[in-house]
């Protein structure tokens, strides 16, 4: 299934594989000015191309190497011609592929390889000026754009809801902290954040910081019962309640237990 909409100039595709009538997950992409930014997963890849197979594409930015992001790469790059970038860290695994889990296969399916050049330090466009920014934490090889003159920050998945309750074993919340306040520093202004979840949220410096002073006090208190001798399932049933059911869904992939973790070496 797919979505469109429409801030600014900006065209968000929502999109995601739909069973019994609903979307299993939703992420976008962004189409400004000839630029696209991520190209979803591999099960929405030909419903996408039909969608902007006559729009003006002249490059390609992927945030990050996961699954969901670069899925229609290889039909994008035939069709357009255009060039495909991402952090030197990402492109391994977007040229070379990466094992997945079964629940990632079903939910966003298996990426073609692809071709993508190393990001340089700034994305132009006919009216636009794009500063990458370094974000990782969720993963490595993670970027954000930022158009400065315009507050706006396409922030890939470095930022998804204000208070999260599980994550990735390989993500790290104290670079995640350090990749939300490189952010705000790069706005000062006015900063919107244009998140792969497919969000678009007006008041981004204030959904950054109040993600970043939950993550803080969570690791707060995580220490702190540490230190009085709880382990890290004890920590996790005081903080969260015990683990979230995501965690049964995702093949284990996702969870609290992970998050714990991670705040404890914050």
């Amino acid at each position: 299934m797919l979505e469109t909409s429409t801030y600014h100039d900006i065209t968000q595709v929502r999109m995601g594989r739909e069973m019994d009538g609903r979307v299993l997950y939703w992420i976008a992409a962004y189409l400004v000015d000839g630029l696209l930014i991520d190209t979803g997963c591999d099960w929405t890849k030909e419903e996408f191309m039909a969608f902007i197979k006559n729009e003006r594409v002249e490059q390609v930015v992927n945030t990050h190497f996961h699954e969901d992001h670069i899925g229609a790469n290889a039909l994008v790059a035939r069709h357009f011609g255009a060039p495909i970038y991402a952090h030197r860290e990402s492109i391994p695994f977007i040229k070379g592929g990466q094992p997945l889990l079964p629940y990632q296969e079903f939910v966003w399916g298996t990426p073609g390889p692809s071709e993508p050049a190393e990001l340089p330090g700034e994305i132009r466009t006919p009216s636009h000026v794009f500063q990458v920014i370094d974000t990782p934490g969720h993963s490595l090889g993670h970027v954000a754009l930022v158009e400065r003159a315009l507050g706006w920050c396409f922030s890939g998945d470095i930022f998804a809801r204000e208070k999260p309750k599980f994550i990735r074993p390989e993500e790290n919340m104290r670079q995640t902290v350090d990749s939300m306040r490189k952010i705000i520093a790069a706005l000062p202004g006015k900063l919107v954040l244009l998140a792969s979840v497919g969000k678009i949220v007006e008041e981004g410096r204030t959904a950054l910081e109040a993600c970043i002073a939950y993550l803080e006090e969570m690791a707060g208190r995580a220490k702190e019962l540490q230190g009085g001798g709880a382990d890290v399932p004890s920590i996790m049933s005081a903080l969260f309640g015990g683990e979230h059911p995501f965690a049964e869904l995702t093949n284990g992939h996702y969870r609290t237990e992970n998050l714990v973790r991670s705040l404890l070496e914050m």
